[in-house]
């Protein structure tokens, strides 16, 4: 396998392991909700989740690795970052999906470009926001509209998720150095990482906008 080849596995198996660990929290998380209808859009996350989670397996599987073999090897920095962003209350919980859904639309649109061409249909495949967290921009909208007090907490919700999910995200990054050789053409380090992320930080504010928490 050729140093590429290697570096795209090793994305798809890291990538993979984000989306098991994300449909992880969604289950655990939807203890939380409050109607039957909630739990059924939490459902719907969940199998967009698992259908992200398949063509990244398959394709694990075409190259020769293993599926859950990725998850054992990649498993802990999502965990740890579920494990300190646990939402206390139902509105936290939707604010973390509805961020959550973007943030991994945001990192997959932003690589899509970067990848080799024969790879950029998986990942465009896998990028794509679910667009089933839109239930949970208008509950929190009618949230804040019926009690301006939740929005200045719940703000502060958002930006501790972004800053976590971008300090695991540069663990990962750090981590796996031919993965960033492949992400960054070659100036494979968080220096030169920085207006990648500096662009999810742009696109988040704007669903905090959304979402009536600017």
């Amino acid at each position: 396998m050729s140093n590429n080849a290697a570096a795209i596995r090793k994305l798809y198996e890291v990538l993979l392991a984000g989306e098991f660990a994300a449909c992880s929290r969604l289950m655990d998380e939807s203890s939380m909700a409050p109607t039957l209808a909630d739990r059924l859009a939490i459902a719907r996350l969940i199998a967009s989740e698992m259908g992200h989670y398949e063509v990244l397996a398959e394709q694990i599987t075409v190259s020769g690795g293993n599926p859950e073999s990725a998850l054992t090897a990649h498993h802990r920095v999502f965990d740890e970052y579920h494990r300190v962003t646990m939402p206390t209350s139902w509105l936290e919980v939707l604010v973390k999906m509805h961020v959550g859904d973007g943030l991994a639309a945001d990192f997959y649109a932003e690589v899509a470009d970067m990848m080799p061409e024969e790879v950029r249909p998986t990942m465009r495949s896998v990028m794509a926001e679910t667009g089933s967290s839109q239930f949970a921009v208008d509950q929190v909208r009618a949230a804040v509209a019926d009690n301006p007090a939740v929005a200045s907490p719940l703000a502060l919700w958002g930006r501790r998720l972004l800053g976590e999910a971008i300090t695991h995200m540069q663990w990962v990054l750090a981590e796996e150095e031919d993965v960033m050789t492949l992400l960054f053409d070659g100036n494979a380090t968080l220096a030169n990482a920085a207006g990648f992320f500096d662009n999810m930080a742009a696109r988040h504010a704007q669903r905090m906008a959304d979402l009536n928490l600017a």
